[in-house]
């Protein structure tokens, strides 16, 4: 049976009573972005982004690019950084993002809301899992295996507890007659499934938190998580509901074939996944089994294929269009020198169809794109077997062979390079500048 701090009656009608100060302009963007480390803020904090985007970068985009801008394109949405300081920008945006969770997120932060209509949805969605039976086996379908206990060799994510709890407000969250608050409660549901497991998310993957098995989390702190998230996120909404334009596209799937159907934008500003061989999927693995976004094995992997081909994680296809580089041949060849010491004999194969990748992405976005239209990318440079990947480099060396030339490259900030590798701060991140002509 849900605990609960105080009646829900009594939450929602201190909300409805909440006077909210309204923040406009510069204060507001620069009260979006998010940094590795910063305490939670508005939007952000339904779920933490370590690799997140200043949004002052969009803010600086859209003052400099030359004939305005109405249309903004980020064909890798992310946590929504750039959809949602464009819309307060007074630009219209379209995201494009192929993980089916953080696509539901974005949305649920663009979309404008009957405040009113969300506290009743509230209201009933706790009272439907209050009297909800809390018998039978909880099975979240087609999950693996370690998702729920007995789990394999004694270790599972959820306890049976929790994860009937989780299923419970699913449900309840699945009957919902609003599509947009429907969405919005899914993904802050999913926002708290991790802190509700046995595993917390370290880096590159997951792993089972420190005495999981002496400290077993109750059910009862999903329904205290569910609760306070869902509170914070109406306070958000409702601070941020004056946007100069509430407009918006989310399409879901692979930017490198959705990007032909986008209207003319302005200005497109993103930041890929950087070629550092890890599949950022598994980071939302946990969210995407346990509210059935994935639904089994095929699933997964049809997911994992349509992500940029910047890890080794699965076996793919790494042939494409060649965009010509003296910095990338000179680099490829040095990969394939240290071939032996490199942890997987495909990253030189990797980076070349990581190359191809994006120089597709930007030879779409120039189509896309009107007549000075600008790029701005945030982008990271990698190192493999003590071999530098110059990639901001390289791409504006193959901008030209896209429809773009370069403005300009400025460094962003040094990153580390991995513990294996002395986690040094070697590797640049760096913003790329391109204009269509």
């Amino acid at each position: 049976m849900p605990t609960i701090s105080m009646p829900i009656s009594q939450q929602t009608e201190t909300f409805r009573a909440t006077s909210f100060k309204t923040w406009t302009g510069h204060r507001q963007i620069m009260s979006l972005g998010t940094n590795a480390g910063a305490l939670p803020i508005a939007f952000q904090r339904w779920r933490n982004f370590k690799e997140a985007f200043a949004p002052e970068i969009v803010e600086r985009a859209v003052k400099e690019t030359p004939g305005g801008v109405r249309h903004v394109i980020d064909p890798f949405g992310g946590s929504g950084t750039t959809a949602i300081a464009a819309q307060f920008l007074a630009a219209k945006p379209t995201t494009i993002e192929v993980n089916p969770y953080l696509a539901d997120l974005i949305e649920a932060k663009l979309a404008i809301y009957d405040l009113d209509r969300v506290v009743d949805s509230f209201t009933t969605v706790c009272c439907e899992v209050f009297k909800a039976s809390c018998g039978g086996n909880p099975i979240m379908c087609g999950a693996p295996r370690t998702f729920v206990e007995p789990g394999v060799n004694g270790r599972y994510i959820f306890s049976k507890e929790v994860a009937r709890r989780i299923l419970s407000y699913s449900h309840a969250i699945n009957r919902i007659s609003s599509l947009h608050i429907r969405r919005l409660f899914r993904v802050l549901l999913g926002s708290i499934v991790v802190s509700a497991s046995n595993v917390v998310i370290s880096g590159k993957g997951r792993r089972y938190r420190q005495g999981w098995r002496s400290r077993p989390v109750p059910a009862s702190r999903v329904d205290e998580l569910f609760q306070e998230r869902v509170l914070e996120a109406i306070y958000d909404l409702k601070l941020y509901e004056s946007r100069a334009c509430r407009d918006y596209v989310v399409l879901r799937g692979d930017c490198r074939r959705m990007l032909n159907s986008v209207e003319t934008a302005d200005l497109a500003v993103f930041s890929p996944p950087y070629p550092n061989s890890f599949d950022y999927t598994d980071v939302y693995n946990v969210e995407l089994w346990a509210l059935q976004y994935l639904d089994g094995g095929q699933a997964n992997w049809d997911l994992r294929n349509a992500t940029l081909r910047s890890h080794v994680q699965i076996k793919r296809d790494m042939s494409g269009t060649e965009y010509p580089s003296r910095t990338l041949s000179k680099t490829l060849d040095a990969l394939k020198r240290v071939r032996p010491r490199l942890w997987n004999r495909h990253i030189p194969e990797m980076v070349s169809a990581y190359v191809s990748d994006l120089g597709d992405v930007m030879s779409r976005l120039a189509a896309r794109l009107r007549a000075k239209g600008r790029i701005y990318m945030v982008i990271g440079d990698s190192l493999y077997g003590g071999v530098y990947v110059p990639i901001a480099e390289i791409l504006a060396q193959i901008a030209p062979l896209t429809g773009l030339s370069l403005i300009r490259r400025e460094a962003c900030r040094s990153m580390r390079v991995s513990p294996q590798q002395g986690g040094r701060e070697e590797l640049i991140e760096a913003l790329l500048i391109l204009q269509k002509e």
